[in-house]
């Protein structure tokens, strides 16, 4: 008879298949250990609220936190799934994850930043650049997010809406895109009393969502309203880096002006042939004059690719979205589960969901 190891000692988590094994110790939770020790474990909003970091569970034994029935259901817990964001090893574990990959992971920091401009993208959109320390450059991949830490010690989340190499050009600085939330605390200062110099503290990079350039499959990048912000990153680094393979934007918004980067797309088509990019309004009023496409973004997909078994997707923004171009996509297009790369932007409104 073999005897655990006792808690504090802690407990090894194996990724399978490529491999790699990290330590989870104390009151950890499985995914805060893995980016502890820069292992690339799948995850976006860290609070059991997206399912961006559910796993298969091959062997041993977890104790998981509360979380929300959307980002794992009954069904899935009971054929061996799990979060790693909630879940706390109490033996060994083996789990199956192959978004894991062997490249190490960027170290996350703590930081200043101070905010060099203020530009308003539409009447909810305001875009925000940041200067980091000189010197001190920040290390991420092109889609990939920082967290603002808050007076109170809340956070909250953007992604960079630029890729790395654009951090050189003098009085560029971290691009975010953030939508106002009336009553948020964080959006309600960036819109209100929020100037130009003012000091922030952010701690970054973080997150999975980021290209997987070891592969020459056609792109699908979907974005639903400053979902857009990480895929804009995402399209500078391929412009950047040369990669010629074929990729198509879905952006989905509820009105034309939602669409707040509209003319910026049309300018990185002229240059990037590769590209193309399907705008979709879902509420168009007849004010709008708007003769595009509409409906559901993430349905226009399959009504043009109805086969993506062959392809990656990029998917980022509301998480009904995501949900249901992930499940759409398996479930219709054929898509390997594996080849859904997804960023889904929880709100704190999301978070409180029981």
């Amino acid at each position: 008879m073999s005897l655990a190891a006792p808690h504090d000692a802690g407990f090894s988590v194996t990724v399978e298949p490529s491999g790699r094994a990290f330590t989870v110790s104390g009151e950890e939770t499985i995914l805060l250990a893995g980016i502890r020790q820069g292992i690339g474990l799948p995850y976006g909003c860290k609070d059991g609220a997206c399912g961006s970091c559910k796993c298969r569970k091959l062997s041993g034994t977890v104790t998981m936190e509360a979380h929300q029935s959307k980002a794992l259901s009954a069904d899935e817990e009971l054929a061996g799934y799990i979060l790693t964001c909630r879940s706390h090893p109490t033996s060994d574990v083996v789990l199956e994850s192959r978004q894991v990959t062997e490249a190490g992971a960027f170290p996350i920091r703590k930081m200043p930043a101070r905010v060099l401009a203020l530009t308003k993208q539409s009447h909810d959109v305001m875009m925000v650049r940041l200067q980091l320390p000189a010197g001190e450059p920040l290390q991420f991949h092109a889609g990939q997010y920082v967290e603002f830490i808050l007076r109170d010690g809340a956070r909250r989340s953007y992604s960079m809406a630029n890729a790395p190499h654009t951090l050189a050009e003098p009085g560029t600085g971290i691009e975010l895109h953030i939508r106002h939330m009336p009553g948020g605390k964080f959006t309600d200062h960036v819109f209100g009393a929020m100037k130009e110099k003012e000091i922030l503290r952010i701690e970054g990079p973080y997150g999975s969502f980021f290209l997987r350039e070891d592969s020459d499959k056609p792109i699908v990048m979907l974005a639903s309203g400053t979902g857009f912000a990480p895929i804009k990153a995402l399209i500078e680094h391929m412009k950047f880096k040369a990669v010629d393979r074929p990729a198509v934007l879905y952006w989905g918004g509820r009105r034309p002006e939602d669409l707040y980067m509209d003319a910026w797309l049309h300018e990185r088509l002229a240059e990037m042939p590769n590209l193309r990019y399907v705008p979709v309004v879902s509420n168009a009023t007849p004010e709008d004059n708007w003769t595009g496409r509409t409906g559901f973004v993430h349905r226009a997909v399959l009504e043009d690719i109805a086969d993506l078994s062959g392809h990656q997707v990029y998917a980022c923004g509301a998480p009904i979205v995501v949900e249901s171009a992930r499940r759409d996509y398996v479930a219709e297009g054929g898509l390997p589960e594996d080849e859904f790369y997804a960023d889904s932007f929880t709100t704190e409104a999301d978070k409180a969901l029981p």
